[in-house]
């Protein structure tokens, strides 16, 4: 079938975090819903058939059994190997309607078996062509239609007597994956419960040798204080560090709720089968070197068991919570108890925040090494920290991405709630390589991970070291109302590095207005410099320096304070702590202020402060002004409004699909569509293009020529062969050619130089002067459509002068994707120049947007040049690819 259960089952999570398999009903299951319905009480069968009838049981289960098509679909929920829901539609008669039927077992009420059934049905049925599902229910079936209107879906009712008829509207509309993302919220949580709040933990692999990683963990549980039931599984120990033994997971007084795996890697999948069937509901495994089979063994046994995992190959989980106390790491200590939570893949990456989190004094709320990130992942510990009670700051490390659209709209929620900071790893491709290689997962572009770091509102830092100087700030510091700093030092010199490296982070140095240089000369010494800069010189005192910063942080011009401080004889001849002016009184300022100490020796410190807080102290200018921007970016994005999609008028996404679907039946393997194809596309979603003639002989091409010549009569010959993509690169485009000699001189070298290869020629009038822009479309392998713009022409690849959304855009990505490039300037009027029309280039990318979300046909899209003008704008070349589409849904509820 079609959708995501076209090959396999998909595992996800029901409303009480039970792990279930959803998949395509087959012929075999025939003997099986003959006994679901048997088993129902009469009560359920008679709303579920209108009356106590076991001949309509029967029948309706032999129905189910029909082989799959586009009219017709059953899925079946199962648990442990048994059905216990149902789900089908038959098409109606009316084109893109089907009839909806829904059934779920005894005891399996109110656990949202129906719900889910019926959103993974939704899916299939959009993918079929199908937009309404029609379903009749007795009209006290409260139960079934709660089902239906709690979908999040249009729903329609109409009561003929005892009977209800619903049509339910199958958008996939932002209320509907609201409703979806709620849901798979509540799921998510209950499944970790375990995870994170375990009642009993066992550790499998508890070594009698000192040196062994789960002798480690054991060790680090006691002396973490864990509150809860503590067990060793060690077949040669009855007990080990004080803790009682047992030869394996079966031998357990009781299914403990966690269990940590340390074993060689052969003996992994024999733990997580025998700790399934013990009833265990979730597991952290350490062990690393796993291969396919033993992996998909592992895997294999938790989906099976409903086991939530972590790892393998990780350091971990703890859980500072003073009422748990839980450390089940092999870190070096024990994270602090507090309020940031972390985490990362690697356990190198996670060793470095929790000590660099211990030296600046920040505690940690949950700790997950995630590992191979075979299960639980980034998106899991976002929802969790949201919903913790505690987490107020978020520090995540990903190397890859297993759902990154879910993953985006979960950050975008998550960062309106608290600060999310992250390591923009794999960079380079040397990086990408081994963050793939590392991870065993699809690595991610750089345009593809800043667009998403940008429209979810995470902070991406370079490296750990600038996470950990972004997150004192965060921690310490309130949020800078803008960009505006105020730089204020006893040395000039200091000041200097001070004022460049804030201007180089993108934050500004305003002119001080009279009024507060009034202020700052009544309360500095004589000689201070009253500019931005504010030298305070040597001879400041430490309450001169406190009154200055004090009124800074007070002026409504200020947005934050950089405060840049060498060590001088006259504050040690006078006894002045001039740091100690900073830590005085932060709790009666506005704006944060950030210290910089070139002497210090860590990169970051947190300095307790008189009046209660902390101040972050910087050893170099450029790591608190990056601290700083960052902070101001986040202001600014959570003043952001959420955008608004918009769908522009006269596109016609059925036809795009036709055109693409007609085009591969003639190419299954896909390719580059030729020039007829592309422009029926483009004009299927209303996109500009420049005149154009297709033209196979000499003579074709010079009445083409002569009928599209421009007000002079110029045109533009442009040679063209299956899978030509670079035409500038290959010199198969002549320009500015005039008559018919021209022309036919033009013609005859494109053939004798492309001899058996071109297959005709475009024929274009030559364009006017204007910008050339460069828009498309990439279908990123992890991420989805991925819309770019930039300088476009033959200097495109030259400068890299682009900027990436990941779509759908709404109107506010439209705008930051015109803002972003180098070359935007010249968009809006640069140097006298008149503006091009700026709602026409809006138009142009909504409508790639669209495009790249309804017609999954299209691979790639590469509209270059884009000629903009101040009267409009008109594609002079495009390049589409095609490839058969891979049904995929990701918004559909599933476990990785």
């Amino acid at each position: 079938m079609k959708g995501d259960l076209s090959s396999s089952a998909i595992h996800a999570l029901l409303a009480d975090g039970t792990t279930v398999r959803v998949r395509a009903v087959e012929p075999e299951d025939r003997d099986q819903l003959h006994r679901l319905y048997a088993q129902m009480s009469p009560e359920n069968l008679r709303m579920r058939f209108f009356a106590v009838s076991p001949r309509s049981a029967a029948l309706a289960a032999d129905h189910a059994c029909t082989p799959s098509g586009p009219g017709h679909r059953a899925l079946a929920a199962e648990l442990q190997g048994r059905i216990i829901g149902l789900a089908e539609y038959d098409a109606c008669d009316e084109r893109g309607s089907a009839e909806l039927a829904v059934a779920v077992a005894d005891g399996q009420h109110h656990r949202g078996v129906g719900t889910l059934l019926v959103e993974h049905l939704a899916s299939a049925a959009r993918a079929d062509g199908i937009t309404l599902f029609l379903a009749d229910a007795l009209s006290e079936n409260a139960e079934v239609l709660r089902l239906f209107s709690d979908l999040g879906l249009r729903v329609t009712r109409r009561t003929d007597g005892p009977e209800t008829r619903c049509t339910i509207a199958l958008d996939q509309d932002d209320a509907y994956l609201r409703a979806v993302e709620e849901r798979g919220r509540t799921a998510d949580l209950a499944s970790m419960e375990p995870l994170f709040r375990p009642r009993s933990v066992a550790v499998v692999g508890a070594g009698r040798r000192p040196g062994s990683v789960g002798r480690a963990v054991l060790r680090h549980l006691r002396t973490s204080g864990f509150t809860g039931r503590l067990f060793a599984v060690n077949p040669h120990a009855h007990a080990l560090l004080g803790v009682p033994s047992y030869p394996a997971v079966a031998a357990l007084p009781f299914p403990p709720d966690l269990v940590v795996v340390a074993t060689p890697a052969t003996a992994v999948p024999t733990v997580a089968e025998e700790a399934g069937e013990a009833g265990v509901h979730a597991m952290v495994v350490l062990s690393a070197g796993l291969d396919p089979v033993q992996a998909q063994a592992l895997l294999t046994a938790c989906r099976t068991h409903g086991i939530r995992l972590v790892g393998p190959n990780c350091l971990g989980v703890a859980n500072t919570d003073p009422a748990l106390r839980m450390d089940a790491t092999f870190a070096a200590g024990h994270p602090r108890p507090g309020t940031a939570g972390i985490g990362v893949q690697s356990g190198g990456v996670g060793i470095a925040l929790l000590e660099g989190l211990a030296r600046l004094g920040i505690g940690v709320s949950t700790f997950a090494s995630l590992g191979d990130k075979y299960d639980v992942s980034g998106n899991d510990m976002l929802q969790w920290w949201e919903n913790d009670g505690t987490t107020d700051l978020a520090l995540l490390h990903l190397e890859s991405f297993g759902n990154p659209r879910a993953f985006s709209r979960t950050a975008r929620r998550v960062t309106r709630r608290m600060p999310l900071l992250t390591v923009d790893a794999g960079r380079t491709d040397a990086g990408r390589r081994a963050a793939a290689s590392h991870s065993a997962a699809a690595a991610t572009g750089t345009l593809t991970r800043q667009a998403l770091f940008i429209q979810a509102g995470i902070t991406a830092t370079r490296s750990v070291g600038e996470l950990l100087e972004a997150a004192a700030l965060f921690h310490a510091q309130p949020l800078p109302a803008g960009t505006r700093v105020a730089v204020v030092t006893n040395a000039g010199g200091a000041g200097v590095l001070a004022a460049d490296a804030c201007v180089e982070a993108g934050l500004v140095l305003p002119a001080l207005t009279s009024d507060l240089v009034g202020d700052l000369l009544a309360v500095l010494p004589d000689g201070a410099a009253v500019g931005n800069p504010v030298d305070v010189t040597a001879a400041v005192a430490e309450d001169e320096l406190g009154a200055c910063l004090d009124r800074l942080t007070a002026h409504r011009g200020v947005d934050a304070v950089v405060v840049a401080l060498v060590p001088t004889a006259v504050a040690a001849a006078t006894g002045d702590d001039l740091v100690r002016a900073v830590t005085r009184g932060p709790a009666a300022r506005r704006s944060p202020v950030a210290l910089v100490r070139l002497e210090q020796d860590a990169s970051v410190r947190l300095l307790p402060a008189a009046e209660g807080g902390e101040i972050p102290s910087y050893a170099q200018p450029h790591a608190a002004a990056r601290a700083l921007a960052d902070a101001a970016r986040r202001t600014a994005w959570l003043a952001r409004p959420p955008g608004i999609r918009r769908t522009p008028e006269g596109i016609d996404p059925p036809r795009a699909r036709a055109v693409a679907d007609q085009w591969l039946t003639g190419h299954p393997d896909g390719g580059w569509p030729g020039p007829r194809t592309c422009a029926e596309l483009l004009g299927c979603y209303g996109i500009p293009q420049s005149p154009w003639a297709w033209a196979e002989t000499e003579d074709d091409t010079v009445r083409a020529a002569e009928h599209l010549g421009g007000s002079d009569g110029r045109v533009v010959l442009k040679a063209h062969w299956p899978g030509l993509v670079h035409k500038s690169e290959q010199h198969a485009v002549r320009l500015d050619l005039l008559g018919e000699a021209q022309v036919r001189s033009a013609y005859q070298d494109l053939r004798t130089r492309f001899e058996g290869l071109m297959t005709g020629v475009v024929v274009q009038p030559l364009a006017e002067r204007g910008t050339e822009l460069l828009a498309g479309i990439v279908q990123d392998q992890v991420f989805g459509p991925l819309i770019i713009f930039g300088l476009g022409g033959t200097a495109t690849e030259v400068f890299a002068d682009r900027a990436a959304r990941l779509a759908p855009l709404t109107d506010l990505d439209v705008h930051d994707l015109i803002a972003s490039p180098r070359c935007a300037p010249l968009l809006f009027g640069a140097s006298g120049a008149d503006p091009v029309d700026l709602d026409d280039l809006e138009q142009l990318l909504h409508r790639l947007s669209g495009m790249a979300e309804n017609v999954p046909q299209l691979a790639e899209a590469d509209l270059n040049p884009v000629l903009a003008t101040p009267g409009g704008l008109t594609v002079l070349d495009a390049r589409l690819r095609l490839l058969p589409p891979r049904p995929h849904d990701p918004y559909l509820r599933r476990l990785r």
